[in-house]
């Protein structure tokens, strides 16, 4: 649509009032763009002025400081190669090109050119951030103590205790800062993550509400959020990260040597698709440092052990598990009564497992997972009936399918009494070496428990299966049994019929023997056979 207009849009009165404004405005000042952290335009600047020979002998310094702030780690070191290689440069160089090397992952280079700085505070807390790098304790201790009690060298401190798992200590320095410094929003979501990774979620959410209140669309805050929910709740609550994985192979592989916390997905993902050498693989050679890193590297040799029948590789993911669980910082959080568990568990001392198990259920009574180990430790304790009810809570057809989860919910059907449930779950197995193993599990399990008829039915297949002798003595035992339960009066006496034809189903020369009896007795007692 066309815009009839009363007057033109450029006109004397304008272009004069246009030349009045600009005639009146200023070019900003190198220390106003600073000093509102405004580094894109400083840098800007700064260009300009080197371009028209109007810059002084920092302005590379200047243009490296603006680039290492906008994140253009390459651009900065560029820069401060440069200046250093002038002659009698600016001392203060040194310690820009160490924290420049230290952010582009080249710690050595760092701490070489951190050594030809001038001392100060930045460099103190730079060889403090490297000792931890290094995991150089002595060197560590040295920095420490050289720390001062300003804001700048106490945020250096916490992000070391945070780094090595100290995160209550973490959480008293940024709370200590934040008493006298409110306007420092950012430090509520250090605090937060410090309460996420003490499992106190709802108290994480509340101070990160804080932040975004203000900052509502800041990303780190808002993955962090969805993490709480995720723990919280549920993922589908949290709508979060990777879709059931959905994309893994695309975004994780490039990433493994640079960002820690790719490998370590990347290997959650290989276990999740059951595919433990590949998980293996990626973390045989990393040295954890970490509790998240001990314990994946733990899981992933439990796995590989239990597959591979390795008790090598049991044996490490057992070391691993205690390390964690018995460790200072970790003992009483979840994961870590989680990995003391999971220790005990290797170790086949179940009353253990329960100890812990029992003090962190609540948090997990929909979570097959944990359902799963605890009712295979309720079972392994001999408390079937408990068990039975927690198999039963399990919703995942592939924990369902599973050999173990079957075997062991037999067990506590027949435990229990329900030796009909154990054999209907016989009865839906596809043929295979683990239905062989159920049946065997039935026929001597009920065989134990005084269940003849399904015990006589299981090694009546078992019989034909293989026709071994043990078999046949098994479901002749289980047959004679039966016998005795009708003569108890605990069986119908109509069972005898069928008895009569698991017994005539097997070319044994005892058979003969047997049958004549038992029809004898139904012919006394006239019950048709």
């Amino acid at each position: 649509m066309m815009l009839s207009r009363a007057k033109p849009a450029v006109g004397p009165d304008l272009q004069q009032s246009d030349r009045r404004k600009k005639k009146g405005r200023k070019i900003p000042k190198l220390e106003e763009l600073l000093a509102q952290r405004d580094f894109t335009g400083a840098i800007t600047l700064l260009e300009f002025q080197r371009q028209a020979g109007e810059g002084d002998e920092d302005s590379d310094l200047w243009i490296g400081y603006c680039a290492f702030h906008l994140g253009d780690y390459k651009r900065a070191l560029e820069e401060f190669t440069n200046v250093s290689k002038q002659e009698a440069c600016n001392p203060d160089v040194w310690v820009n090109l160490a924290c420049t090397y230290f952010f582009l992952g080249m710690y050595k280079e760092s701490e070489e050119a951190a050594m030809k700085a001038p001392k100060s505070r930045l460099q103190n807390r730079l060889l403090f951030h490297l000792a931890h790098k290094f995991n150089d304790e002595k060197k560590l201790m040295t920095y420490h103590q050289s720390l001062q009690d300003i804001t700048e060298d106490q945020l250096s401190l916490a992000s070391i205790h945070y780094m090595r798992s100290h995160y209550q200590e973490a959480i008293d320095i940024y709370k200590r800062i934040l008493l006298d410094n409110r306007e420092f929003l950012a430090l509520n979501v250090y605090v937060a993550l410090c309460y996420y990774k003490l499992d106190y979620y709802d108290v994480s959410q509340e101070v990160l509400a804080v932040y975004l209140q203000q900052v509502p669309d800041s990303t780190i805050a808002l993955n962090l959020k969805a993490c709480n929910h995720f723990r919280l709740y549920n993922g589908k609550a949290a709508e979060v990260v990777f879709r059931g994985g959905e994309g893994a192979l695309q975004v994780l592989p490039p990433l493994v040597d640079v960002i820690p916390e790719a490998r370590l997905n990347l290997v959650i993902y290989y276990l999740r698709q059951d595919d433990v050498q590949e998980a293996y693989s990626l973390i045989k050679d990393l040295e954890p440092s970490t509790p998240q890193e001990y314990i994946l590297k733990g899981v992933v040799n439990a796995a590989l052990g239990q597959e591979m029948g390795s008790r090598d590789h049991l044996k490490i993911a057992q070391q691993f598990f205690q390390l964690v669980g018995g460790s200072a910082s970790e003992c009483d959080t979840i994961p870590g009564r989680q990995c003391m568990a999971s220790c005990f568990f290797l170790l086949r001392q179940f009353e253990d497992v329960l100890i812990y198990l029992n003090s962190v259920k609540s948090y997990f009574y929909n979570e097959d997972t944990f359902n799963f180990n605890y009712a295979q430790a309720k079972a392994a304790s001999g408390n079937y009936k408990e068990a039975e009810e927690v198999f039963l809570l399990i919703q995942s057809e592939k924990i369902k399918n599973d050999y173990t989860y079957l075997s062991w919910l037999a067990r506590c059907y027949i435990m229990n009494k329900k030796p009909r449930l154990a054999w209907e779950l016989y009865l839906k197995m596809e043929t295979s070496g683990e239905s062989f193993s159920l049946l065997q599990l039935i026929a001597n399990d009920c065989y134990k428990m005084g269940q003849f008829y399904y015990s006589a039915k299981a090694f009546d297949v078992l019989e034909r299966l293989d026709p071994s002798p043990e078999y046949w003595e098994g479901k002749r035992g289980a047959c004679v049994g039966i016998f005795q339960m009708i003569l108890a009066g605990r069986e119908p006496k109509e069972t005898l019929r069928e008895v009569l034809h698991l017994l005539r189903s097997t070319g044994s020369t005892q058979v003969e023997y047997i049958v004549r009896i038992l029809k004898k007795w139904g012919k006394e007692n006239r019950v048709p056979v």
